[in-house]
Formats: structure tokens, C-alpha cells, sequence
């Protein structure tokens, strides 16, 4: 069995912040398992199907991102499982909007909805996708930074990174996180500098009239004294 978690405010206030990337990934989720998020219980929405022939949970915490860890903790012990058997979906701003990132444990890394994970279950050792969502900008405040929605200019490469990050659900689930990050961590090729195109330039024309070599245009007997 594995159950995902993704991360998030609930609420019409806060849909589609850069907070709820959490929210917004595992959507893409359950509508790829054909699962919808129609109950309720320990906290949190949830719906449950089988993938692939593995039982797999999906659930999106109701405490609010700074208490996810509460839920999380009350679903590990209601079906006896460890946090090995987890998957947390979430926003990271040191990463830029249209990047994710995949690892097997870690620090909360200052997010505050791992930090509560990690103080419920006492463990760092779980899978976690990270996605994308950029630093405040320069002066600017933190809290308003992630409670705000993305510019127009950034939605492909947002929308982009959150089918990214249900791609990377799905391949730690049918093929481990070894695998994951292969695919995932990879950071794209820089571009080769192109050699720049020396110009040819164009041959002197000789004038006919002078057909002379510069050692032939010299007249010994004109030398100045």
C-alpha cells in the first residue's frame, strides 16, 4: 500500500496559491487513478483505489499547511503503516516555477508543513516531490509571497511542473525512487556556446593602372636627403 500526501490550505481563499502546488499536483493524481476525493476522515479528504494492483490513498490534510503533520500522523497509525510507505507532494520556493525535485528523506528545508511532519512522525525518511515555485521577491514578504497566485507569464511552466510532479508519483510508485530520480533530478543540458562565423573579407581589387608590388613602387633614386 502507498499513501500520497499533498499539501495545502483549504479553502476557495487559498486555491491555486503557490502554497497549494501540493493540492493542485495530487488533483492531477487521482484523475489519472480514476480516484476522487470523496470522503472525509482523519482530518483530511481523501480517496482510496487500486493502481496498477497496488491499494493507494490519496489525501489532501484539512489542518491548514502549518498542522499537515497531524494528519499525516493519524493516517500512519490508522493503517498501521511507517513513513517509508508515504509520499509528500509539496512547494518549495528554492526551486524555481517549472522545476520539481524528487529525494527519499530530508530536512523540512524552512517549509512549514514538513516541519509538522516530521515533529508527528518523528522521521525524515520519507519519499517527498518538490515543486517549483520561487523565491519572494527582493524585500518583498515571505507569507504574502506563497499565499499569492502565479503571474500569467508563469502558468505553462507551472501547469508543466505539476504534470511533472504526477508523473514522478506515479514512476516512485510502479518503479521506486531509485528510478525517479534518474529521470527526474536530471538537470537540463546548457546549450552550446555557438563558434561565431568569421566573416570573409572581401579581396582588394587591383587597379590596373598600378600593377606595381609595394617593393617595385619604391624609386631608389627619389630617397629624400
Amino acid at each position: 500500500m502507498k499513501i500520497i500526501f499533498g499539501l495545502g490550505n483549504y479553502g476557495d481563499k487559498y486555491s491555486h496559491t503557490r502554497h497549494n502546488m501540493g493540492f493542485d499536483a495530487i488533483d492531477i493524481v487521482a484523475k489519472r487513478m480514476g480516484i476522487s476525493f470523496d470522503h472525509e476522515k482523519n482530518k483530511s479528504m481523501y480517496g482510496q483505489g487500486f493502481f496498477e494492483g497496488m491499494k493507494v490513498i490519496l489525501v489532501k490534510p484539512l489542518t491548514y499547511m502549518n498542522n499537515s503533520g497531524e494528519s499525516v500522523a493519524m493516517w500512519l497509525r490508522d493503517k498501521m503503516l511507517t513513513t517509508e510507505d508515504m509520499v509528500v507532494i509539496y512547494d518549495d520556493i528554492s526551486l524555481e516555477p517549472g522545476t520539481i525535485r524528487v529525494r527519499p528523506k530530508g530536512s523540512a528545508g524552512g517549509h512549514n508543513g514538513m516541519k509538522s511532519i516530521i515533529a508527528c512522525t518523528g522521521s525524515q525518511e520519507f519519499d517527498r516531490v518538490r515543486i517549483g515555485i520561487g523565491d519572494k521577491p527582493e524585500g518583498g514578504d515571505l507569507i504574502e509571497h506563497v499565499l499569492g497566485r502565479f503571474a500569467p507569464a508563469d502558468f505553462e511552466a507551472v501547469n508543466k511542473s505539476l504534470e511533472t510532479a504526477a508523473d514522478a508519483v506515479i514512476t516512485i510508485i510502479r518503479d521506486g525512487m531509485d528510478k525517479a530520480m534518474n529521470i527526474y533530478n536530471q538537470k537540463p543540458a546548457k546549450p552550446k556556446p555557438e563558434k561565431p562565423v568569421k566573416e570573409k573579407k572581401p579581396e582588394e581589387e587591383k587597379d590596373p593602372a598600378n600593377t606595381q608590388t609595394p617593393e617595385e613602387s619604391v624609386n631608389p633614386g627619389s630617397e629624400e636627403i
